[in-house]
């Protein structure tokens, strides 16, 4: 440790992920436009699949049948899945919420299906996740306190079914799988204690803080992470669902957080706003269209050896797949890149300064695309 920054080690089936890590996600079964190949190539250790999603399409069954989802999707290193929870909390005009769990309306063919603590883990046994998520409700922002009181309450009483349920039910594919315990409350100290001290007695492989980056202010969230962080076991990995930025990863490692996901690496670079170490570039800008130069001198990943800024604005000018591609390998390497560097620094005991030095680097305005 160097301060509450932690530089972890957790073991799984599929192989051990040093922390602080990244999860790129696989909604699908795949991380849009990068193949499993070139995930590994970028440095993946773990990536993110979606129980709400693979439930749909192709169905639990489906990937049971194929051997679970690694030999589904051709990955054979660590897969966490989440629980459906935050689709409950986005797709909030297609569901309703109840003690028992949560019946939803698909939102591609509008047929009923429902969502139980109970059939979540089963879903995900199926599915095969090194890591699986309990069944949660995430609230909105802002709401009041007395809603996220009754919704922490509900989340803590389907995290113990959860528990229940995954004692109960052996893994299907011959080896073991975890399960993480998800603290909730909104904005809400209080709430947020109240839940980690829960939980924490349940004794889950980890625990998560979700219900954050959900357009609170980048203060508050980091407020919420030092309120749950001395609540949360030390010995257990620590979860920060749905983030971020750059900013947002250095900053919560340093309050603690272990893991991290989200879609900005990937989204951004489809839409062709491109990370650097000297911040970060809008790549249908004009000014591109003589830049013979990589998108990062210092990155090593197969976009920056290969291919010029020219070239790469140009492919999205044209509405070339392959922008998709390149810009898609290079976020997630400059992304694991981050994460290797922020573990060196933490081991050598020197990670407050290293971070400041990065982030007055890379804080460059993002540049929207045009």
């Amino acid at each position: 440790m160097d301060g509450k920054a932690r530089a972890g080690l957790i073991e799984t089936a599929h192989g051990a992920v040093e922390t602080p890590a990244f999860m790129p996600i696989g909604t699908q079964g795949s991380v849009k436009a990068i193949e499993p190949r070139e995930l590994a190539e970028v440095g993946a250790q773990i990536i993110l699949g979606n129980t709400y999603h693979l439930f749909l399409r192709p169905g639990a069954d489906v990937v049971e049948s194929a051997g679970g989802l690694h030999k589904f999707i051709s990955w054979d290193k660590p897969i966490l899945t989440d629980s459906g929870g935050y689709q409950v909390y986005s797709l909030n005009d297609l569901r309703k919420i109840d003690e028992d769990g949560v019946t939803f309306q698909s939102h591609f063919d509008g047929s009923r299906h429902r969502f139980t603590p109970e059939n979540v883990v089963q879903i995900q046994r199926q599915l095969g996740a090194d890591i699986m998520m309990v069944l949660d409700e995430c609230t909105p922002y802002p709401c009041e306190f007395e809603y996220a009181n009754a919704s922490n309450g509900l989340t803590i009483r389907w995290a113990e079914r959860c528990r229940q349920e995954f004692e109960s039910q052996p893994a299907r594919h011959g080896y073991s799988q975890a399960i993480f315990g998800i603290v909730q409350g909104s904005i809400f100290p209080e709430i947020r204690e109240q839940s980690a001290q829960t939980l924490a007695k349940l004794d889950f492989d980890g625990y998560a803080i979700g219900g954050l980056a959900v357009g609170e202010p980048a203060r508050t969230m980091y407020q919420i992470t030092e309120v749950c962080e001395p609540l949360m076991p030390r010995e257990k990995p620590r979860y920060l669902m749905g983030v971020g930025t750059p900013e947002n990863l250095l900053e919560s490692i340093e309050r603690g957080m272990d893991m991290f996901d989200c879609v900005l690496p990937t989204r951004n670079g489809r839409n062709a706003m491109l990370f650097t170490r000297d911040g970060s570039l809008n790549m249908k800008n004009a000014a591109f269209k003589m830049d013979f130069s990589p998108i990062d001198s210092s990155c090593t990943c197969y976009t920056c050896r290969t291919f010029t800024k020219a070239y790469l604005r140009h492919l999205f000018v044209v509405k070339e797949i392959l922008a998709l591609q390149l810009a898609t390998i290079h976020n997630l390497a400059f992304y694991h890149w981050l994460m290797r560097e922020a573990r060196n620094a933490i081991l050598d005991r020197r990670f407050h300064a290293w971070k400041l030095l990065v982030l007055e680097r890379i804080e460059s305005e993002i540049l929207a695309p045009s």
